[in-house]
């Protein structure tokens, strides 16, 4: 019988499937794809000279795709700019505060472990005001063309909070089944769920890389996740309903395995780029400015494009005149562009920012 998009998916399963084969052999061969791939990421990162260069880089590329999603389109460049300053538009306001919530979310699996309060305290600083369970009924899912109910989510706090801890107990269950197959099962619950009244979509893909790192296939978020599903974003909405009305988990896993190991893959190209980049940088400004020799300057300068003279100054230990001289001696050289926003004077790594917001 085939279930009312309209009726509340109260009785919901919780995880795992019950009577289902979750690791036929396409699964296990999709799942050694995807973890190759990682484990090839993770050893790509340990090579920068500054790992900081992808923990502060590359969440603000997850934040910017991530909220395209959703439709909140804003640029790379803006984002960039606006880490530090501040302000911008409402779309890159709502990039910043995913960027903020990533790296929250990290630093709280680093002390316990993940759960529903987690994700409650991820999805509050995504809305920038305190979020909890859904109280009020008539949730509805509908298709942004056609404004037709897809899907109605469980409703009731009570019930919401009893399929959140089905869920918290599955994501740390003690049993064989593969990290990526259990965060794949574990984001189709999520949303099915969709515990909150708005950011389910963003929260449950920040859960996804802390997911990964919980299960220390990852040391840091760097894997950028998102831009993978933006390129099927409509299989990722329409295998999300198979499962629900199909039970189609197998064509779900593989979707989500596939997008790990797409985005695993296209981001170490990504850290392959950044070190040609930084060393081929650091050789021209040795020769521009003394202060090419400075391994600290060299690192305020990839560890995002926009650049400023207090930073500078406070990172190396020098003169506010001496950090101007460098910098303008890199712009001089051609390495940087000097540009002002309001009162501040930016100085921009304009090879490093190509690098971070092109295709690989």
């Amino acid at each position: 019988m085939t279930r009312s998009p309209d009726i509340p998916f109260n009785d919901l399963p919780p995880l795992p499937p019950a009577d289902f084969e979750l690791e036929p052999k396409v699964v296990l061969k999709a799942t050694i794809e995807a973890r190759t791939a990682l484990a090839t990421l993770a050893q790509a990162g340990q090579f920068l000279p500054n790992a900081n260069v992808l923990i502060q880089a590359l969440p603000l590329l997850e934040a910017q795709a991530s909220s395209e999603i959703e439709n909140i389109v804003t640029t790379a460049d803006e984002l960039f700019k606006r880490a530090d300053l501040g302000g911008g538009d409402h779309a890159t306001k709502e990039a910043l505060r995913y960027r903020g919530a990533l790296l929250a979310g990290v630093d709280s699996i680093r002390r316990r472990p993940l759960t529903a309060e987690t994700a409650a305290m991820i999805c509050s600083q995504l809305q920038g005001r305190e979020m909890t369970v859904r109280a009020v009924p008539g949730t509805r899912i509908a298709n942004p063309a056609t404004r037709e109910t897809v899907y109605a989510p469980p409703e009731g706090v009570g019930l919401i909070r009893e399929k959140l801890s089905d869920w918290e107990r599955f994501v740390h269950a003690e049993d064989d089944l593969d990290p990526l197959v259990r965060m794949a099962l574990a984001h189709y619950q999520f949303e099915a769920i969709h515990p909150f009244h708005d950011g389910n979509g963003r929260t449950g893909r920040v859960i996804n890389i802390l997911m990964l790192i919980e299960a220390r296939l990852l040391d840091d978020p760097i894997l950028y996740l998102s831009r993978a599903i933006i390129a099927r974003k409509n299989d990722y909405y329409r295998l999300l309903r198979a499962v629900t009305a199909e039970g189609a988990w197998i064509e779900w896993v593989l979707y989500m395995l596939e997008v790990v190991r797409e985005s695993a893959t296209s981001t170490t190209r990504k850290i392959d780029s950044i070190r040609t980049c930084q060393d081929d940088i650091a050789e021209r400004a040795r020769a521009a400015t003394i202060g090419g020799r400075d391994a600290q300057f060299l690192a305020v300068l990839f560890e995002q494009p926009y650049s400023r003279i207090s930073t500078v100054v406070e990172r190396c230990g020098v003169s506010r005149q001496t950090a101007s001289s460098w910098l303008h001696a890199l712009v001089d050289a051609g390495l940087l562009n000097d540009v002002k926003i309001g009162r501040e004077r930016l100085f921009v790594n304009h090879e490093f920012l190509d690098v971070l917001t092109r295709p690989e």
